[in-house]
């Protein structure tokens, strides 16, 4: 199925078309009013630059004017191969369908709404028919049904016209036009940029983003530029004012070669204070006892240190270099 964009915002087509794989542009003059656009032939030749097929408008009271208008295009300096003229569906505009078809040129019939309509532009042998589903559907009409029809009449009669899928308004549109085999369809961006997205997508794309960071990134490479480190001499009330500034949960303990001594973590705090009340804040780290921390090597990988907090159960594991000596501190919440 072909894909189309539908829009007259220059920024939103040429990030579009950046993606490589669409087929063309749909645009019309109440786009291009809308967004301000007052020279309208200098925005068809900088359009049929950056789409490798542009359908535009051929406008007029008759298929003579019409057949004029389009040769009139052309002769801007667009592509005959590459430009697609739209016609409002009329008996005039089949008219010049035919006309146009017979030179050679390429020609949507569009603002469909029946599939009389429809029929009639395939019989002028239309490149393309084009329903309007989204405003079929505000008039309370089944415009799936009238794709359908249109779909199951060109290829059951061999018309080579293909039914394109227009006015859509959502991402559900693009599904119907998949499942009722339309040949091409026509989207805004804002719903094209949305064709590609899926909460479970996220989430799985999120997970493997975060496994191979684990199997190809060592610890130092994630640690913080802080190594919250304390001497064994300092005051409890210096240690929790430097665990603050540091902006960790805890604060590592050195020996006066720089070694590891142990970890004070704010847990540790709560535990001792409802044990030993505000007096316990008087006290230097050196007067506490400490288990052996939790450490790993600064050139470990870093699932490594996710497999170190799963089988502790600690938020925070001091991260060392091969003496031994405190570089920094990972926290769980930095995988």
């Amino acid at each position: 199925m072909e894909l189309y964009l539908d829009s007259a915002n220059l920024q939103e087509i040429e990030e579009a078309f950046q993606t490589g794989f669409l087929t063309g542009l749909t645009t019309t003059p109440t786009f291009m009013q809308k967004e301000g656009i007052t020279d309208i032939d200098a925005t068809i030749v900088k359009l049929s630059k950056i789409a490798p097929i542009l359908q535009i408008e051929a406008l007029g009271n008759t298929a003579e004017e019409i057949l004029a208008e389009a040769e009139r295009q052309i002769h801007l300096g667009l592509d005959p191969k590459k430009t697609v003229f739209k016609i409002p569906v009329s008996m005039e505009g089949v008219r010049a369908c035919k006309m146009l078809r017979n030179k050679g040129y390429l020609v949507n019939v569009h603002l469909v709404y029946t599939l009389q309509q429809a029929y009639m532009a395939m019989q002028a042998g239309a490149t393309y028919v084009c329903p309007l589903v989204g405003r079929l559907q505000d008039q309370g009409h089944d415009a799936l049904a009238l794709i359908e029809q249109c779909v199951k009449a060109a290829n059951y009669y061999g018309y080579p016209t293909k039914i394109m899928f227009s006015s859509v308004r959502h991402t559900e549109h693009v599904r119907n036009a998949i499942n009722l085999g339309a040949h091409t369809i026509t989207v805004p961006w804002k719903v094209m940029k949305q064709l590609t997205e899926n909460n479970l997508t996220t989430l799985g794309t999120e997970q493997f983003i975060v496994d191979t960071k684990l199997m190809t990134k060592r610890v130092k490479e994630v640690i913080r530029p802080v190594n919250p480190v304390v001497s064994a001499n300092t005051k409890l009330t210096d240690a929790i004012i430097k665990m603050t500034e540091y902006g960790f949960g805890a604060i590592t303990i050195v020996n006066e070669n720089d070694t590891v001594k142990g970890i004070f973590t704010d847990g540790d705090l709560r535990r001792y204070i409802m044990k030993e009340g505000s007096k316990f804040l008087e006290k230097k780290l050196s007067d506490l006892s400490f288990k052996s921390p939790y450490t790993i090597n600064t050139n470990a990988l870093l699932n490594d240190a996710y497999q170190l907090f799963k089988k502790t159960n600690v938020d925070t594991i001091i991260v060392v270099d091969d003496n031994y000596k405190a570089v920094g501190m990972i926290d769980i919440q930095d995988i």
